[in-house]
Formats: structure tokens, sequence, C-alpha cells
């Protein structure tokens, strides 16, 4: 049996992260053999994480990345709001971030199999990794890749928790071989447009069919009796209607010097200062935990449940 010496102890603990006795308990599970050690821990943190696999995780934070003509968004969701304010989450989403902005990557599978910077694992170890030290359930939700041949991703987080983390953050792409120094500030006015207006999708042709199919049959119910021709032009001027709600390009923007404006026509104007021709290409907005269908607790009950 080798001898298990602080040292020893000392030095699985900085590498794994883990707590000194079960370093010590790792290392004589092991016989003293480090590299065993860190496997044992890590087997340790995957079946933990498994236990808390079925929590609902929620809270967590977003992420923006940019670099050149590239940006990325991703989600990591944690249990509580109070781990989001934790710098080891924080460091843990910043680097997975990393991860996808250099991968290019925005397949959550692929992503998780990718190394994790600075670690002998993947980023699901990673994950695993944190949610034994931790002790909340976490998950990689979702990640996307916006990207252009020419000219500039904005990227925006509103009411940022730390540099380039959020509850919402956006990408916008600008397609264009004019000024960069036009096209940057350009590209994060729309991005934060985008933050506060919410778009469904980028133009009409963009629209889910079935979205604008729903749309017509309520106004054409609305609409119900009125002779065939009527009928038509009003279902055409309310689809009309509906993309200057909800599509990017036909939204009014929301800038004051913008005023009276669509985003369409503020990109179309930015061509003279650009010196080139300007297309906005796309933008991804994510919002923290939308879609999760979070439980509702019943304090009551829990308390009830406590007195028992």
């Amino acid at each position: 049996m080798a001898a298990i010496t602080a040292g020893l102890v000392k030095d699985l603990r900085e590498k794994t992260g883990a707590g000194m006795m079960d370093c010590k308990t790792a290392l004589t599970e092991t016989n003293g053999d480090i590299e065993a050690a860190i496997d044992w821990l890590r087997k340790k943190g995957l079946s933990k994480a498994a236990k808390k696999s079925g929590r609902v995780a929620a809270e967590g934070l977003v992420a923006a990345a940019v670099r050149d003509t590239r940006g990325v968004l991703v989600e990591v969701n944690s249990e509580t709001d109070f781990v989001a304010r934790n710098e080891e989450f924080q460091a843990l989403v910043r680097s997975i971030a990393a991860v996808a902005l250099e991968k290019g990557e925005g397949d959550v599978e692929k992503l998780k199999a990718a190394h994790y910077p600075g670690a002998s694992g993947s980023v699901a170890d990673a994950l695993s990794n944190a949610i034994a030290t931790i002790g909340e359930n976490m998950t990689l939700r979702r990640a996307s890749v916006l990207s252009v041949e020419h000219g500039v991703i904005g990227s925006y987080v509103h009411a940022p928790i730390s540099e380039g983390l959020g509850k919402i953050a956006v990408l916008v792409a600008l397609e264009s071989k004019g000024d960069p120094a036009v096209l940057a500030p350009l590209a994060r006015q729309i991005a934060m447009h985008v933050a506060a207006s919410s778009p469904i999708a980028l133009d009409g042709a963009s629209v889910d069919p079935a979205v604008i199919a729903r749309e017509k049959a309520v106004l054409a119910d609305k609409n119900a009796g009125k002779p065939a021709h009527v009928l038509e032009k009003i279902v055409d001027s309310g689809i009309k209607t509906f993309f200057k709600e909800v599509t990017l390009v036909d939204q009014p923007s929301i800038h004051a010097d913008h005023a009276g404006k669509s985003v369409a026509q503020v990109v179309k104007e930015s061509e003279g200062k650009a010196g080139a021709p300007v297309v906005l290409k796309g933008f991804v907005r994510y919002a923290l935990g939308e879609g999760i269908e979070k439980p509702v607790d019943d304090f009551a009950a829990e308390v009830e449940s406590l007195r028992k």
C-alpha cells in the first residue's frame, strides 16, 4: 500500500478541485495512483451528476462571444439564480462559449464532446465536475453560431452579470465589404433592438408558414361575411401589419435617431457611410430559460410537510 502523503492529496485536489477528504479517499482506493484517482473522482462526479439530473435547471446564464466574423451564443442552465453569481460557474459558461467560438460549433452534442481548455476531458466532463463541486444540476441547453464572409457580427448582452454573460443575449450579422467602423456600431444597435423587440424571424419569407396560416385564419374569421375580393385585401393588409410587428427588417427601429424608419431602411441608409452595400443576414436571440417548464412550488404545502 503506497503512502498517502499530504502532498499527494494536495496535488490531486489542485488537479481536480475536489474536496480534501474525497481526494484522500480516491488515493486510498487507487493505491496512490494519481491518474487512477482522477478517474475515480470523475466517476464519482458523474454519479453525483446522475442523481441531480432529474431536477429542473431553468436558471443560469447565456453567453455571447465574438471574434472577427464569427459569433456564438450558448445557454448553460442551473437550478438556482444563486449559482449564476458563482464565479466558478461564470468561468465554466465563458469557457464553453470560447470552445464553441473556436470550433464554430452550434451542435450541442458535438460541443459537449469537444475538448475543454486546461483539462484532460471534454466539455461534458467539465459540466459533470461542476455539478459535483457546486451541487446543482446543470445542462448545456443550446448553442448557436452566426458568421459572415465579409462584414461584422454585432453582439449585445442585456444587463450583464459579467462581461459577455447575462440573461438575454443577441447576435446580429451584417454582410458587407464596407467600413467596419460604420458597420460595428450599427450591428450593435440592431442587436439592442432585437433584445427589446424579440422578432420571431428576419423577414416575411422566414416566418413559419404555419404561423402565417394561423394569422390568416384569424383575420378571415374576424371579417367573415365580406365579399371574397374584399376579404382577400383585408387579409393581405393584415399580414403586412403582422410582419411589421414580428419580423426584424419590417419592425420600426426602437432608436430615437431612427424614429419612423424600419430596421431595413436603417440598414439601407448606412450604405452611404459604409461605402458598400450592407445586407442584414441574420440574428440569434437567447432569453434564459425560455420554453422551459418550471415547477410551481407550493410553499404552504412544503411548510405543512415539515410539521408532520
